[in-house]
């Protein structure tokens, strides 16, 4: 997959989770955030590994290798919570637990923000 085609899907995948937050409060929506955060977050680290292999020579093999080498070269400010992120995402890919989904569906917001301004600094092609 290209990079524009990449950067469309997260565009798409974050104002599915937007929109999803935005919806009336219920266990159905919750776990529905949930799942879109999960494929939000994983076009978020994979178009930022295409973008910074394509536009800074950066060769990085997983998630938080790929913030890490982001913030390196300034395509984001250093910030903990993208690690954090992973670290959620791990957890909701292989564990169902209410308190934990409660805990994950609690930092969502902050999560769409810290995508928004990705996708704003990610060029469009």
């Amino acid at each position: 997959m290209k990079y524009g085609e990449q950067r469309a899907q997260l565009a798409q995948a974050l104002a599915r989770l937007e929109e999803a937050l935005a919806a009336e409060r219920s266990a159905i929506n919750r776990d529905a955030a949930i799942q879109r955060f999960e494929f939000t977050l994983d076009l978020a680290w994979k178009t930022l590994k295409t973008h910074l292999e394509i536009a800074k020579g950066t060769v990085c093999a997983s998630p938080k290798d790929c913030f890490r080498a982001a913030f390196r070269v300034r395509v984001l400010d250093e910030d903990p919570v993208w690690c954090d992120l992973v670290d959620y995402r791990n957890l909701t890919a292989h564990t169902y637990k209410e308190e934990l989904a409660e805990r994950v569906f609690a930092v969502l917001p902050d999560a769409a923000k810290h995508f928004r301004t990705l996708l704003e600094r990610l060029p469009e092609s």
